[in-house]
């Protein structure tokens, strides 16, 4: 066995042939994969610390792949029978090899879109203060004609330097003739100068829908802050990005997966006409990635039509699974203070629903219709909820689902903050996962012991409780939400419950160990898809998606894994990024494997 390669050959092939053509063992057995007659291997990784994620948390040495499948694992030693002269063989050196990443709650064209050009980056990371983004403001006004949008996302008050929020004022002398949007970093708040207001017929009269708010001064006037669905005044308004635009931010939002480890995604809300972008951008090759659809209840008109429709879609399931409905049924619990809770917020307060409706028994009968709906047409449900009290209407619209209907389809709280024990006791009894977030936890903990008490703030995503009463813990980015989707971030966040900005601990008797931590974001993720049988571990038989860290995963500090980089990431067997070569492995055109396009589509995968 002779190692042709320091690092992978970038294989330049079309995305989608090759998604089509790797998976061709998938949905097989173990035994199958590694039976003689089967081949050899395509890929040989060696001399690392691979953890498959089943069975002990043990690391093996090295593993085997082909076709696009995991063909063995174990010793160097052992899979060099496995190797021929057509084998690429990749040494680790003592890097860590795991499932690759699957972010479970993601908003890929959000993210893509939210980066320059097309918007302008207010991230705690890019500016300090408000005045740094009045500046920016006024160098995007002197850009743009008259009339023309900016846009803008990402500030986060709690890491300005003014350490209030921002009003129209800040921005109206730099952007008089050009209206301006600028979105919070958890896209639950709308920052808006007043030509903006002024387009959007916003005035010191106007009444904000049921679940949102204009935020207003003491005289009255607006300030140019919209909460939740207020927001949708102004963008209502606003000019929808190109096509051309949506599909270049969704393969940066790829691209920038890749470089995060990411190998399977879920799309947190979009409609069927976005789904058509994901199927032509797959075969076309312009984007490899699997991706789990979640239908925008919100935005499907009749819900049952448009369900019955994505059931007619023709769509290779391991790579584009259109199977989940998205709920949208509360705000979040931080300075908004727009999350349904039953104990008031600092200051007073409780919050509300985001549903449609006139009064809140509209709101919950709406959220238990949709509910039904979605689980007698066999999709499942994710329903955005962060307060106690409409996680608990949540939970319990699920049940009334199982119970008329019967069936376990996994229907699960997005974000459940603040989960009670009482129903992290029913979820666990009706196999409802959980989706939770630690990167956010990590940035936005010591800003909420103003807004939620301290109590409420050290149980925030109650990880250990969740897991200790039988309860599938998932984690998951919201990207584009505090930046990237970061899940290095997000197993120090839980390891330690430490605050990015302070150091402090917020929850101690929350902190999980490594092998749960790493679970959520792979397994969890996979049984959430229900694809639990084909992906998520590293065993024989199931998809060779790898995520490698560039050191020893088991031996770093808990709080030195942020910053322990990607160093390769694998789809279906085939490298997508490789940080030895430079940023991102670039997409093939199609003219690269058109010969095998005909092949793909006529065969597809064998995984149904």
């Amino acid at each position: 066995m002779s190692e042709r390669r320091k690092h992978v050959q970038r294989r330049r092939f079309l995305q989608g042939v090759g998604a089509g053509i790797a998976l061709g063992a998938v949905g097989g057995t173990a035994e199958a994969a590694a039976a003689p007659g089967h081949g050899k291997a395509d890929l040989l990784l060696y001399n690392g610390k691979v953890l498959t994620m089943a069975g002990a948390f043990v690391p093996a040495e090295a593993i085997a792949i082909r076709n696009g499948v995991v063909l063995a694992v174990g010793s160097g030693r052992d899979l060099r029978r496995f190797t021929n002269s057509r084998t690429e063989v990749v040494d680790l050196r003592g890097r860590t090899a795991v499932p690759g990443i699957n972010d479970a709650h993601f908003h890929p064209l959000g993210l893509g879109t939210n980066q320059p050009p097309l918007t302008l980056d207010l991230s705690r990371g890019a500016v300090r203060s408000i005045a740094e983004i009045r500046d920016l403001v006024a160098e995007a006004a002197k850009a743009k004609a008259p009339g023309e949008w900016i846009r803008g996302f990402g500030w986060d008050q709690g890491y300005l330097a003014e350490n209030r929020y921002p009003t129209r004022q800040d921005i109206d002398a730099v952007s008089p003739d050009n209206p301006v949007a600028l979105r919070e970093w958890s896209g639950h708040a709308l920052w808006v100068n007043s030509k903006a207001l002024e387009l959007a017929g916003i005035t010191r009269d106007s009444q904000p829908p049921l679940g949102g708010v204009i935020v207003k001064d003491g005289n009255g006037e607006p300030t140019g802050l919209l909460l939740e669905v207020a927001a949708n005044l102004v963008t209502g308004v606003m000019p929808d990005f190109t096509e051309e635009e949506k599909r270049h931010g969704l393969r940066l939002a790829v691209d920038i997966m890749h470089q995060h480890g990411i190998t399977s995604v879920t799309d947190a809300g979009i409609d069927l006409g976005s789904v058509q972008r994901y199927r032509e951008m797959l075969r076309s090759g312009e984007i490899r990635q699997r991706c789990t659809i979640m239908i925008a209840a919100s935005s499907a008109g009749d819900l049952r039509e448009t369900l019955l429709a994505a059931r007619k879609l023709e769509t290779d399931r391991s790579w584009l699974n259109v199977s989940q409905v998205k709920i949208y049924g509360d705000g979040v619990p931080t300075q908004a203070r727009t999350a349904w809770v039953s104990q008031p917020y600092v200051g007073g307060g409780n919050g509300g629903l985001t549903l449609p409706g006139s009064s809140v028994e509209e709101q919950l009968s709406h959220l238990r219709q949709w509910v039904l709906t979605a689980h007698e047409l066999g999709f499942q449900v994710g329903t955005h909820a962060t307060g106690d009290l409409t996680i608990h209407a949540v939970v319990d619209a699920y049940q009334a689902a199982v119970e008329r209907f019967g069936g376990r389809l996994r229907h699960y709280v997005i974000h459940g903050d603040l989960t009670t024990r009482e129903d992290l006791r029913r979820m666990a009894r009706f196999g409802f996962p959980v989706s939770f977030n630690p990167q956010i936890k990590r940035s936005l903990s010591h800003q909420l012991v103003d807004v939620i008490g301290r109590e409420r703030t050290d149980y925030q995503w109650p990880y250990r409780t969740a897991l200790g009463l039988g309860v599938r813990v998932g984690s998951a980015s919201d990207a584009p939400v505090v930046g990237l989707p970061d899940s290095r971030e997000g197993l120090t966040a839980m390891l330690t419950r430490k605050s990015l900005a302070t150091g402090e601990v917020f929850g101690a008797g929350e902190i999980v160990g490594l092998e749960q931590a790493l679970a959520s974001y792979t397994t969890a993720g996979a049984w959430q898809d229900h694809a639990e049988r084909w992906k998520g571990t590293l065993a024989p038989g199931m998809a060779a998606d790898v995520t490698v860290f560039d050191g020893d995963l088991l031996r770093t500090a808990p709080e030195e894994i942020v910053d322990l980089p990607i160093a390769m990431t694998f789809v279906g067997g085939q490298v997508v990024y490789d940080a030895s070569t430079d940023a991102r492995t670039p997409t093939a055109s199609p003219a690269a494997a058109a010969s095998g396009l005909a092949k793909y589509w006529s065969t597809g995968c064998c995984h149904g």
